[in-house]
């Protein structure tokens, strides 16, 4: 994410966040910015980061049960989220959360 200044650790204010970062095929759609929120499990921090978004970008993002949809990705600190629906992994300050459009087709 070139350009962008992402916060890493305590932001400036001194507080530990995680980041969360939405691909540009995602913003090209919906306007949504980084988000830094505090730390806790994927689910938490990715419902506090959708919740700064556009409420269209949590549909797209998640179904109905608060699961991962099939065509969206989700990496931490790089490592690709295997399991669309348990998203109780522990996420510390300086973690980064990115949130991308899955390829599909065959």
């Amino acid at each position: 994410m070139a350009g962008n200044a992402i916060l890493r650790g305590p932001n400036k204010r001194g507080a530990l966040v995680v980041n969360v970062e939405f691909a540009a095929s995602l913003r090209r759609h919906v306007q949504c910015a980084p988000q830094s929120v505090a730390p806790g499990s994927l689910r938490t921090v990715l419902d506090a980061a959708l919740a700064a978004a556009p409420a269209e970008l949590r549909h797209y993002v998640l179904d109905d049960q608060g699961h991962i949809r099939k065509h969206v990705a989700v990496f931490i600190n790089k490592a690709m989220v295997l399991n669309r629906q348990k998203l109780d992994q522990p996420l510390a300050s300086g973690d980064t959360v990115l949130v991308i459009q899955a390829l599909t087709g065959g």
